[in-house]
């Protein structure tokens, strides 16, 4: 018997067969997650009259003579009425129905069901000219339902022996590939690895992974958690750290977030890209999706699945993206406390994720205002403290703090070695007063975004707005205050005041004879990226102090050279003030100081 689609059918089957789907192999998802529905509900049915059922799988084949895809479950089937309801009535669903009338009278199982029969469907249209669905109930005669795609579809009788549903799509010459074995196992693969019941392929059993995350965690042991990671992300290696749960409020959802045992970056593959994927009930939603995380969780792994996503007319797609974000904020929360858990009970474990992908923390630290609160606690840092290199914390850091300090100090550099050949460490060693290290490119923005923590300021050691109290020492030898003053005055005087802003001897420096304080908002690293950035925009000249040490042998002997021999006074000076800004990262050529130190030896008398 000939029937007539509503005229909306008419409508939605042109939307789907032309601008609905940008993928058209999504039709093989929509068509595997009605067989699994179809098959979850013929289960429920035997639990609930107590009879045993069958085991149940689905069974797909492809014809590549015939140019044909077939898909088969055995089912609950479908009926005339149906038939009809599910598949000529207007967004109508038969796994909706019957999650309502589940709520309505026994309130349980309704989590296997993930399809939505009629619309989904339709998705088979984008790939076929002719759909052929033959299906039979338990207790029904078989029925044959057929469409080209026009505006009627045809229902007849049909011997059918065995309940449940075949569908067979005749595709289009340009969709030929879908009547190919390999093309639909790379589907099936990508999208539905985790349905319930076995799928077969051309007789082929898919290799399946049980959806493990819908499982407690006290049924699953380590070994479970790696081989599912190696499975999902196709890794040999198992991961450093995993994070499993479930919440079912605000919103109803299982994760589970896996850290990588390696950092791509660090090896130097480029920018990582987010990996952790979204489901609907065991079924691929999206394996990347848009804000989800901030930028700084892209190196993490895995995937949620909740069955309070809102899908519009399409799986394909969600309605609201703002539910993307929600759930992306639960389970960020959850893993930050995750990893504060991990700091505080196996620092041993932490401080080898933070070796790896610290540089995320920070990035998040920096630029993610929600959680940097709780970001800035799992910052590490080396401190001149531990020679070992340990790692050390804010906190720890803070609780260190000198009664008298205000601030917290910081030094950064290419190394260690770096840092502490600079003159600027020695004026907090002789103090006794920490400094962090810092050796990571990011660093310096870190600084200057964070500001501070608990309510400390982060200063760098070489900024001219340290201030430091008196060593309780007397400095031996150094040079009267009067001969300090007027040599500042000839230096001041020799550089010129487009070199510098101030000379000072306030006693920060204990060996160095010079050091440069920077009085510029721009650091010396900040310089060095805008440079690389851009190297033909030219950069305004640095700002800085000029700091001389008066106990230095080297500053007592330029203060004799300036009255016995003014013209050497000079070069040396410059010399030491090119010296000063090379160690602080601010000197952009070394031209000069070559040329210059050939005509200081020059001028050296045997």
């Amino acid at each position: 018997m000939e029937y007539k689609f509503q005229a909306e059918v008419k409508q939605v089957l042109d939307i789907v067969i032309n601008s609905l789907y940008t993928d058209k192999e999504i039709f093989v998802r929509e068509l595997v997650s009605n067989a699994s529905d179809a098959s979850e509900k013929e289960r429920f049915s035997k639990l609930s009259s107590g009879a045993t059922s069958e085991e149940l799988n689905i069974k797909i084949t492809t014809d590549e003579k015939a140019g044909t895809f077939s898909i088969e479950d055995a089912g609950i089937g479908m009926t005339s009425k149906e038939l009809i309801e599910n598949l000529g009535t207007i967004a109508h669903s038969g796994s909706k129905a019957f999650v309502n009338a589940l709520k309505e009278n026994k309130g349980n199982l309704t989590d296997g069901l993930i399809g939505q029969f009629g619309v989904g469907f339709y998705s088979v249209f984008m790939v076929a000219d002719k759909v052929d669905v033959y299906t039979k109930s338990e207790n029904g005669e078989g029925l044959h339902w057929a469409c080209d795609g026009s505006e009627n579809f045809t229902i007849e009788d049909f011997n059918k022996s065995e309940r449940g549903t075949k569908i067979v799509a005749t595709l289009k010459p340009d969709y030929k590939e879908f009547a190919s074995k390999d093309r639909i196992k790379a589907i099936l693969s990508r999208y539905s690895s985790f349905v319930e019941f076995p799928i077969l392929v051309d007789g082929e059993k898919l290799e399946t992974k049980q959806a493990i995350w819908l499982k407690s965690k006290s049924e699953l042991t380590k070994e479970q958690y790696e081989d599912f990671y190696k499975f999902f992300t196709h890794s040999y290696t198992n991961p450093l750290d995993y994070l499993h749960f479930k919440t079912d409020a605000p919103l109803e959802m299982n994760a589970l977030i896996y850290v990588p045992s390696e950092n791509p970056e660090l090896m130097g593959f480029g920018k990582s890209e987010s990996q952790v994927a979204l489901y609907c009930k065991k079924v691929l939603i999206d394996p990347s999706p848009k804000n989800l995380f901030p930028e700084w969780m892209r190196f993490a792994k895995g995937l949620i699945d909740s069955s309070d996503i809102p899908l519009n007319i399409s799986r394909e797609s969600m309605q609201d993206s703002g539910l993307t974000m929600k759930l992306g904020k639960v389970v960020l929360k959850k893993f930050i406390k995750h990893l504060l858990d991990v700091a505080k009970k196996d620092a041993d474990k932490y401080t080898e994720f933070f070796k790896k992908f610290g540089h995320f923390i920070k990035e998040g630290s920096a630029t993610d205002f929600e959680n940097r609160k709780d970001l800035s606690k799992l910052l590490r840092f080396q401190s001149s403290l531990f020679a070992d290199g340990s790692y050390v914390s804010l906190e720890d850091y803070v609780s260190r703090m000198k009664d008298s300090q205000k601030s917290i100090y910081y030094a950064v550099g290419i190394d260690r070695n770096a840092i502490e050949a600079s003159p600027y460490i020695e004026a907090f060693t002789a103090r006794g007063i920490e400094v962090l290290y810092m050796y990571d490119g990011i660093d310096t923005f870190l600084m200057g975004n964070l500001i501070n923590f608990e309510e400390k300021n982060f200063e760098s050691v070489d900024s001219a707005n340290v201030k430091l109290d008196d060593i309780p020492q007397e400095q031996k030898n150094a040079l009267p205050s009067e001969k300090v003053e007027t040599l500042k005055t000839w230096i001041k005087e020799t550089l010129g005041s487009d070199k510098v802003k101030e000379i000072v001897s306030q006693g920060r420096l204990i060996d160095s004879p010079v050091a440069v304080l920077n009085t510029d908002s721009i650091t010396p690293q900040m310089r060095a990226m805008l440079k690389a950035m851009n190297p033909d925009a030219p950069l305004p000249k640095p700002v800085v102090n000029f700091e001389i040490n008066p106990s230095s042998d080297v500053i007592k002997n330029l203060d004799n050279l300036r009255n016995s021999s003014p013209e050497l006074a000079k070069l040396v000076l410059e010399q030491l003030f090119d010296n000063a800004m090379l160690s602080a990262g601010l000197l952009e050529s070394t031209t000069a100081m070559s040329k210059r130190l050939n005509e200081i030896l020059a001028k050296i008398k045997a």
